[in-house]
């Protein structure tokens, strides 16, 4: 056979094949697409980070100095016809009008409506809780930086786990009443839900993970610090060579402490001891942060010399495991994911407490006003992020899961502004009168429901033509 033959019979083939593509179904030409390096992509996608660590000389106080530097990380994400954001910011909580600035801005400048942004504190006790309204400022410029890097990329899902948070309410041994220490039978979930955006050739843009445990280790430091998820995010970004930007989404967290808090109920223990010295018995109502301690005691550096060191080692092994899911157990990419974003708000009976205590005891309330719980969905293709801007119990965030259609879910807390419910505990635990339940603004039988319905509400709404 000669070359010319050989040329037409070629000819012919790819013609066959080129029909053949054009005859699968869409679904079937994203298949064959995520198979083939370097195709074109509709989807774009582009991050950045901000350090938003407040000069020493404008700390509040109470703060002596910086531990470690924190930050605004946002990526922005466009399908070709609607863009949506997700922002995490090293910050105790997001007061709503720091969320509605930022949510003006976005939909202002970038074209991102509120119903497709997702702001997520990652609930560090070591910042500033009250927000210098200028931080909205420096979270536009993260959100305008990510847009201004957009690319052609695809995102993939993976889960793995993680075993350093604990369920942190126990019956004290000695007291034999409700009190805070590591469970290690109460209920706690370990996974840790990633979500890798890359390039079309497979490079990283962003990882987006999401974990529930209380970032709570440096907070007696007196010192700004991004604590855990700080350090997980820093450590997975160096790790990558900085060539990506790592958003810590907090899960359900409201009742998980770090597995390792033994510094912390030892500096309690010494507080509690040297304020009862003075005649004051502190034992059930503790004050915040380091105050009180004495951090010339050589004990006291010690310990809190610890904390520091664990920070950094539960950094370490949650960011390994998030590395080993981006490197080993993603699924499939998927190459033209379409967005939707929604909101609703939900409403509880609220109660107000008219006694005192940390925990131990039952509490008095009187009724309130009723409280409304903000709710977020936004979908990446099949990853599906619920969103509450609460601090929520964890097996709130498990039945949500669990009755999800996706797979690929995860909850983000304290995202899209803060509520005035205080924690929000499942039903189950309201018999327990621990600190968190006791001090919540919102009375049993209402939250739990309303949340996981509101929630799967949205998700049905995406599944609308």
């Amino acid at each position: 056979m000669n070359k010319v033959v050989l040329a037409a019979a070629a000819s012919i083939l790819a013609l066959q094949a080129s029909s053949a593509l054009k005859a699968q179904s869409p679904a079937a030409q994203s298949a064959q697409s995520a198979q083939t390096p370097g195709v074109a992509s509709a989807f774009r996608a582009g991050a950045a980070r901000v350090d938003i660590t407040p000069p020493k000389n404008a700390l509040p106080k109470g703060f002596e100095g910086i531990n470690d530097p924190i930050y605004a990380r946002a990526v922005v994400l466009d399908d070709g016809s609607q863009r949506a954001a997700l922002i995490s910011v090293d910050a105790g909580a997001i007061p709503d009008p720091i969320w509605t600035a930022v949510t003006e801005g976005a939909q202002k400048e970038l074209g991102i409506v509120p119903e497709r942004l997702m702001i997520t504190a990652t609930h560090s006790h070591s910042v500033p809780f009250r927000m210098d309204p200028a931080i909205s400022a420096k979270i536009m410029t993260a959100l305008r930086q990510a847009a201004a890097k957009l690319e052609p990329a695809r995102v993939a899902y993976g889960q793995g786990v993680s075993y350093i948070n604990i369920n942190r309410n126990i019956i004290d041994p000695k007291t034999h009443r409700w009190w805070e220490g590591p469970n290690y039978e109460g209920p706690s979930d370990k996974t840790v839900a990633v979500m890798r955006v890359e390039t079309t050739t497979g490079e990283p843009i962003a990882i987006y993970y999401n974990y529930a445990v209380h970032a709570v280790i440096n907070g007696q430091l007196d010192q700004v610090s991004g604590d855990i998820p700080g350090a997980t995010s820093r450590y997975i970004e160096s790790s990558l060579d900085d060539k990506a930007v790592a958003l810590w989404s907090e899960g359900a967290a409201g009742d998980q402490n770090p597995i390792f808090f033994q510094q912390t109920y030892d500096l309690r223990a010494i507080r509690v001891a040297d304020y009862a010295k003075r005649g004051e018995d502190i034992s059930n109502a503790m004050p915040p942060a380091g105050q009180g301690l004495n951090k010339r005691d050589p004990q006291v550096t010690k310990l809190m010399n610890q904390q520091r060191q664990l920070t950094n080692s539960m950094g370490q092994m949650l960011g390994e495991e998030v590395l080993r899911v981006n490197r080993d157990t993603l699924d499939r990419p998927e190459i033209n994911p379409r967005l939707f974003g929604a909101m609703k708000t939900v409403s509880c009976p609220g109660r107000t407490r008219t006694d005192q205590g940390r925990a131990g005891y039952p509490g008095t309330y009187v009724d309130a006003d009723v409280v409304p719980i903000r709710l977020s969905m936004l979908k990446i293709g099949n990853i599906e992020i619920g969103g509450v801007n609460a601090e929520v119990f964890n097996p709130i965030a498990q039945r949500f899961k669990a009755r999800s259609a996706s797979a690929r879910t995860m909850m983000a807390t304290l995202t899209n502004g803060m509520a005035m419910s205080g924690y929000i505990p499942n039903d189950e635990a309201y018999a327990q009168n621990t600190f968190e339940v006791v001090s919540s603004r919102l009375k049993q039988g209402c939250a739990e429901t309303s949340i996981i319905d509101g929630l799967l509400d949205l998700e049905q709404a995406s599944l609308q033509p």
